[in-house]
């Protein structure tokens, strides 16, 4: 089974072309990896991400609010293409946010407005492995100071970077060390002990 990495990030407001782009090569990379992208099927971002994992000819699966392929398109207004999977959860915005996270091995944010920062929520306080690409817009730089006013050990480990290409092979290097999906299903177990303190790790390309 494929590792199944998600991607966060601002499904609409001002999106500049070089941001789409950076999402576009977060996809490509996610992809070129052989691994499946992970998105919660909206527009903007995420979006941008899914075509360049299309271009590479990667995989996709899409975590849809919506009950149906109807509701998809003509109430939330999202795409169909080219997604290789959906999945329909009728949850809505805020409880499809749920299922995407828990869809992802790990995770990485690109930009970022106040659903992506819910996810971000979500993830770190299940103790997932996170890669936030700084500097692509929205509230992204702001997603390590959140996590250290939380003060709260999750076991969460947040990578960080400016490259796309980097953050990934970086977050599939962690993964493969750590391959556990969640502090959470674990951290009451002697054999899978909780995972340590939140870790954050910069770097810039």
């Amino acid at each position: 089974m494929k590792v199944q990495i998600g991607v966060m990030g601002s499904a609409g407001g001002q999106i500049s072309p070089a941001e789409l782009d950076l999402a576009r090569r977060v996809g490509r990379r996610i992809a070129e990896r052989g691994c499946t992208i992970v998105t919660g099927a909206c527009p903007g971002l995420p979006h941008a991400a899914v075509l360049g994992a299309t271009d590479a000819g990667g995989s996709s699966l899409g975590v849809s609010p919506a009950l149906s392929r109807e509701e998809h398109v003509n109430v939330y207004g999202s795409p169909l293409q080219p997604y290789s999977a959906m999945v329909f959860t009728g949850s809505g915005l805020m409880g499809r946010e749920t299922h995407n996270i828990h869809s992802s091995d790990f995770v990485v944010f690109v930009g970022g407005r106040s659903g992506t920062l819910g996810e971000f929520c979500i993830a770190y306080d299940e103790g997932k492995l996170i890669g936030v690409l700084t500097n692509s817009g929205g509230i992204s730089n702001e997603f390590v100071p959140i996590a250290k006013l939380v003060q709260k050990e999750t076991g969460s480990i947040i990578l960080t970077d400016d490259n796309p290409e980097k953050l990934v092979d970086r977050l599939l290097d962690t993964y493969a060390q750590n391959p556990i999906p969640s502090a959470v299903a674990f951290n009451r177990s002697e054999e899978f002990p909780m995972r340590r303190p939140p870790v954050t790790q910069e770097t810039r390309g």
